[in-house]
């Protein structure tokens, strides 16, 4: 069985960009969804990250909140994001 890692979420105050991490690989190609906001795909042409541009224009970013997955620790959680 291959093992699925989680999603993960990552936003850069002084670039203002989030991204979005949906699995891992080696990124081949990109396509603007609009603009700001760009899905990066694999050679096979599947989503791999959402890069979103002016982040704090686009979103509620001071709104997010993360909360701890199952069987994991918040200490676990807070370093992976």
């Amino acid at each position: 069985m291959k093992e699925v890692k989680s999603m993960r979420i990552k936003y850069s105050r002084e670039a203002d960009i989030l991204l979005i991490s949906l699995r891992e690989g080696k990124l081949a190609d990109s396509i603007d969804l609009k603009e700001g906001v760009i899905l990066h795909l694999d050679d096979k042409g599947l989503p791999l990250e959402i890069e979103i541009l002016d982040a704090a224009k686009l979103s509620m970013i001071d709104e997010i909140s993360v909360f701890p997955a199952f069987g994991r620790k918040q200490e676990e959680l807070t370093a992976a994001i």
